[in-house]
């Protein structure tokens, strides 16, 4: 027996808990809200249902078309050169500028050793025809004296 009235008190406890409850319970139903207020807050709640479902397909909507332009980039980009391609193309055509830049050069040098050689054969050409000239003026000169001679005689 004396362990029944140990728990007694909590028996009693709990029926308390359970009494005060019910009262509450009763309570909350005897005044419970107004079905105008109710149907506000109803009309409320349904409003914002109404504009967080707008507002979710508007933001799907940007996310497509965000989607869709980073697409677009994505692509752009795949179809750019990259930096070493781009490199690369430089170094080529530097290279065939260079490779052409020297062939003019080598031609024009080539060009300029046959001038100098034409010139220097003109020269000796030339030389050779003036001292031919000069001989062939110098076997000359007695006999155009000698005309001259005659010419300044006193006729008699």
């Amino acid at each position: 027996m004396p362990r029944a009235l140990h728990f007694v008190p909590r028996v009693a406890i709990f029926l308390a808990g359970v009494a005060a409850g019910a009262l509450a319970g009763s309570r909350r139903l005897r005044s419970g809200m107004e079905p105008e207020a109710a149907q506000d807050l109803r009309q409320t709640l349904g409003g914002l249902e109404a504009r967080l479902a707008a507002q979710e397909s508007a933001n799907a909507h940007r996310f497509l078309q965000i989607e869709a332009r980073l697409e677009e980039h994505r692509e752009k980009l795949a179809d750019m050169p990259s930096t070493t391609q781009i490199v690369a193309a430089m170094e080529q055509l530097l290279s065939k500028t260079m490779a052409s830049l020297d062939d003019r050069l080598t031609t024009q040098a080539h060009a300029i050793e046959v001038l100098k050689t034409t010139v220097s054969q003109t020269d000796g050409l030339l030389e050779r025809v003036l001292e031919s000239l000069d001989s062939l003026q110098a076997g000359a000169e007695p006999e155009s004296l000698a005309e001259d001679a005659l010419l300044q005689r006193p006729a008699i």
